[in-house]
């Protein structure tokens, strides 16, 4: 059939495990961090105090991801999707219940029981079924797994993201006020040579606009900075004083070569877990098709035992068989449903295979593209305009250029340092997305120790 055919040729170019897995153990795999599924208020309490013993130190990437992954709720909720599959489960591998039935017989007149029939009978297909139902309830739990382990990964991304704009903007921030400052001295100093006659009513307005824009500027970027924090707050699950937490120092700086850009395509194909429970996707609807086609002709079946006892007291007891007659439904419908769902299922699963590995070469191009542009900027761009600005101060002490030159000398720089912070920036955010992508760590043979490890 061409949906087979199809499953065929996916699977081979894929290559996928099809082992078994926890999302726990898929997530310490591929990201080094731990992730729990609390089933009970034991197991949230313990969570509790982890995540009080990290806040109690300033934030680094790896706490900050490890009380994610204990304390955001939504994840929680998540992984309650396996226990739901798991039941299902359960409920595929435990047969019908037998069902008893009673007959009386009476005249229509006088009212005495003349006879009675006691039948107990067990629904057969349905057992002799079992096998392949729990066959395609474990391929929907195995499918259920990997995509929970995803979301977690995906979590995992956005966690560092927003780890990487607080400090972006913390960074962004003690430096506009470190300018201030530096304004503020200025429009003094403006203002007293405005007094003493010495510059004019332009001069004067032009320091004190750019006062102005840079008070304006602060408070953008301490509202800013709020929203971001509030952001990064829901993702770790915080509220309260727990949200007092503190990120220390600037962005890292860009590296210039910190992971191997060669083969990450083959890499996501491997280590995607979305992709995975795809193909489970796959493999159920092929065991769902089986199924419905095995049973497809083969009547409802009720094998029982009756006893009997009839008016003249005489009892009897025999075997008793009830059948389905397939007089309107033959489940034509049904089988072309699952058709139609493989068909879909493999679809999937090609297209995603086929989205990963343009995902993975546009974030790859352009990580390397930041990188270059980084490069620029600290190498070129910045060191340029400090020096400007050195020989703007030795103008400035030698009376050839105003305060308020001097300032727009440093707002310059300013710009360029603002450059090198937001493409900083975008290259760990697109670094975080790449790994997103990839389905883990970008280097996976070196192994991360875990703050709960350490």
């Amino acid at each position: 059939m061409p949906q087979v055919l199809t499953l065929i040729v996916v699977t081979a170019l894929l290559s996928l495990p099809l082992r078994a897995t926890s999302p726990e153990d898929a997530v310490r795999d591929r990201s080094g961090a731990d992730v729990h599924w609390q089933r009970d208020q034991v197991a949230r309490q313990q969570a509790i105090v982890t995540v009080r013993r990290l806040l109690r130190k300033p934030l680094t990437i790896q706490s900050a991801v490890q009380i994610a992954l204990l304390n955001n709720r939504n994840l929680q909720a998540t992984f309650e999707e396996i226990g739901i599959a798991k039941a299902d489960l359960i409920e595929a591998v435990t047969g019908p219940n037998p069902s008893l039935s009673f007959d009386f017989d009476s005249p229509l007149s006088g009212g005495v029981v003349t006879g009675y029939a006691a039948v107990i009978a067990q629904e057969l297909v349905q057992i002799l079924t079992i096998p392949l139902k729990k066959r395609v309830a474990a391929e929907q739990l195995e499918a259920t797994q990997l995509r929970a382990a995803s979301e977690v990964l995906n979590l995992v991304a956005e966690v560092k993201k927003a780890y990487f704009t607080v400090q972006a903007n913390q960074q962004l921030l003690s430096r506009l006020k470190i300018i201030q400052e530096t304004a503020a001295t200025s429009l003094d100093l403006n203002q007293r040579q405005y007094e003493a006659g010495n510059i004019t009513d332009l001069t004067l307005l032009q320091a004190q606009a750019s006062y102005s824009e840079g008070r304006l500027e602060i408070a953008q970027a301490s509202a800013a900075l709020s929203e971001r924090r509030e952001q990064f707050n829901r993702l770790l699950g915080l509220w309260g004083d727990q949200t007092d937490w503190k990120i220390t120092g600037d962005v890292l700086p860009v590296p210039v070569a910190d992971f191997s850009i060669q083969n990450l395509e083959s890499l996501a194909v491997s280590q995607r877990l979305d992709l995975q429970a795809a193909h489970r996707d796959v493999l159920a609807a092929m065991a769902t098709l089986k199924l419905n086609k095995s049973t497809r002709w083969v009547p409802v079946l009720d094998l029982g035992f009756n006893v009997s006892r009839d008016i003249d007291g005489a009892r009897s007891f025999g075997p008793s068989l009830g059948a389905e007659l397939p007089v309107f439904s033959r489940g034509k419908g049904r089988i072309s449903r699952n058709e139609a769902e493989l068909r879909r299922a493999a679809a999937k699963l090609e297209a995603l295979a086929v989205e990963i590995r343009s995902e993975v070469r546009e974030k790859r191009d352009k990580l390397l593209s930041l990188r270059d542009i980084a490069k620029f900027y600290h190498d070129d761009l910045l060191p340029t305009r400090i020096k400007v600005v050195n020989k703007a101060l030795l103008e400035y002490n030698a009376m050839q250029l105003s305060a308020y030159q001097l300032f727009m000398v440093k707002a310059d720089e300013l710009k360029a340092e603002r450059g090198y912070i937001d493409t900083s920036l975008e290259y760990w955010t697109t670094r975080a997305d790449l790994e997103r992508i990839v389905g883990g760590m970008l280097n996976p043979r070196k192994p991360v120790i875990s703050e709960t490890e350490k």
